[in-house]
């Protein structure tokens, strides 16, 4: 084997490690945000190093249609979906994620 082929193997097994180590969310719900604005929240199921994602028992939640920056308490039932990885924007885990009220935003006196 060249030196050349050795350095591409590398570059290559380089590539292929993900960024996020999801294996301790495998089998956990977990609520993933989506570049555009959309957020679903459902049973991890399988990744790929280039974060697609595979949820079962999904649901979305669905956006105020007055205000499209407020989440309402309404979802759509999905199923199983699959996300694809390069519009996934955050994921988190949704035990231990509770709402708490913007601390920038001016209370009236």
């Amino acid at each position: 084997m060249t030196s050349a082929q050795s350095q591409g193997d590398q570059k290559e097994k380089k590539r292929k490690e993900s960024i996020l180590d999801l294996s301790k969310y495998l089998e956990k719900n977990i609520r993933v945000k989506f570049a555009g604005g959309r957020e679903a929240a459902g049973i991890l199921k399988g990744y790929d190093p280039l974060l697609n994602l595979v949820l079962d028992n999904t649901s979305e939640i669905l956006r105020d249609p007055d205000d499209p920056y407020k989440l309402t308490e309404d979802t759509r039932m999905l199923g199983l979906v699959v996300c694809r990885g390069t519009s996934v924007v955050l994921i988190c885990p949704v035990d231990g994620m509770e709402s708490i009220p913007n601390p920038f935003v001016q209370q009236e006196a």
